[in-house]
């Protein structure tokens, strides 16, 4: 737990690479199409829950592995942002299951350490190209759901994407109480 906040809030913070491809907007919706870099990823998976009470179940199993609960005991420091995929049902609310996604910082790309917990898994990932909105406050499930459909709605005539999965992302820790960064990733088909 002690490395976990430690590397919470000393840590070093990479960001996830992308590259911004376009920008967009509608009315007051503003939007970036962008192209996220593959690698290798800490995931976990819960099912049969609410989309906040899967969070708050998976997302400290992830920062524990990040701040030092693996095989080699050390901390990796911090990629932002974390993502989550949530899968939508056909009304836009949200189906009882979520995969956070933690992309592994490039010094450990190549050999990363094995969890210690073993409901994290480390799985490979190709590039995407995701269609993003960004939004403040700490968000919830119903935040995402809403973001998601004005980004939709902004998008509508102009792009695919695929509607059975979408990323929801944060940039912060919880203790950051103002200056928030979130965001929806549609992924583009």
């Amino acid at each position: 737990m002690l490395g976990m906040i430690r590397n919470s809030l000393f840590g070093s913070i990479e960001t996830w690479p992308w590259q911004v491809l376009s920008k967009g907007g509608k009315e007051e919706v503003s939007y970036e199409e962008r192209t996220c870099e593959g690698g290798r990823f800490a995931t976990v998976e819960v099912a049969d829950k609410p989309v906040d009470e899967a969070l708050r179940e998976a997302m400290p199993k992830v920062m524990k592995y990040v701040g030092g609960t693996n095989d080699k005991g050390i901390g990796m420091g911090m990629t932002v942002p974390i993502s989550f995929a949530v899968f939508p049902n056909e009304d836009g609310s949200l189906q009882k299951k979520l995969k956070v996604w933690f992309r592994i910082p490039n010094q450990f790309q190549g050999n990363p350490p094995v969890p210690s917990d073993d409901s994290i898994k480390i799985e490979e990932r190709e590039s995407i190209t995701v269609y993003s909105m960004q939004f403040g406050g700490y968000a919830k499930e119903a935040d995402y759901i809403a973001q998601a459909a004005q980004l939709r709605t902004a998008l509508e005539g102009t792009a695919t994407y695929r509607s059975d999965i979408y990323f929801c992302t944060g940039y912060d820790p919880p203790m950051k109480p103002y200056g928030r960064r979130n965001e929806v990733w549609l992924v583009k088909t």
